[in-house]
Order: structure tokens, then sequence, then C-alpha cells
């Protein structure tokens, strides 16, 4: 009995897990943010950057970023004067596969095209590739 209640915990923790991402996503602005944070993998950007690349007001964009970060969604690490922020890809990924761990029903076949969509985001794609 002990074993059910430990794995009925683990799947609330990602339950929650998973929403709080989500939530944090919800909002336009933290939306465009991780997207950004993205795009700068692995080098990560500055706060006042990020502010000034989508035209959003310090003080707003610091409230965007504490939201981000505390949904594991953005880690930050001082460099410096600057707080460098980048996108915690991990913790996504772990939100995509528990978003689709079950999809397949012993199927393989039903997840492949969502399998294939997702490889394109490999960084040896041309688009990714800097300039």
């Amino acid at each position: 009995m002990p074993e059910v209640h430990y794995v009925y915990i683990l799947r609330h923790m990602e339950m929650k897990n998973a929403l709080d991402t989500f939530a944090a996503l919800s909002q336009e602005t933290r939306l465009e943010v991780f997207r950004l944070l993205v795009r700068h993998e692995p080098q990560g950007l500055a706060a006042g950057e990020i502010a000034r690349q989508l035209a959003v007001p310090h003080n707003t964009m610091s409230a965007h970023l504490g939201v981000l970060t505390r949904a594991h969604l953005a880690v930050s690490q001082r460099q410096g004067r600057s707080i460098i922020y980048r996108a915690n890809l991990d913790h996504m990924k772990k939100t995509i596969s528990f978003m689709v761990r079950d999809c397949c029903a012993g199927h393989p076949e039903v997840c492949e095209p969502l399998m294939a969509a997702l490889s394109g985001c490999s960084p040896t794609t041309e688009e990714n590739q800097p300039a």
C-alpha cells in the first residue's frame, strides 16, 4: 500500500509542475520571453536585454522573469553586474514527456508525428545556426 501512495504523490507532483508551467506560459509576455530564451540557448540573455528586445519596462520584466523562474522554466546566474537568464530546457522536456507519456497506449505509431515534429528542434537545423 505505501508504494501506491508514493506513486500517487509523484503523479500529483508531476501534475502540479505541469500546471505551474502552463500557468506561467499562459501570459503573452512570459511566453515571448521563454521563446526568446530558447532561441538564445545556451548563452542566455541579460535581464535588461530581454526587456529591451521585447520593449517591456524593466520592473515589469523582472516580475515576469520571477514567474518563469518559480515555474522552473528559466534559470538565472549572476555575471558581474548582470543577471543572465537561460531557458530550462530540461524542465520543458519533462513537461512534454509528462503530457505525452501515455498517448501511445501501446501503439507508438500514434505518437510518431509528434515526435517527428519535435525532432525538428535540433540545433543542427539550418535555421538555428548562428548568422
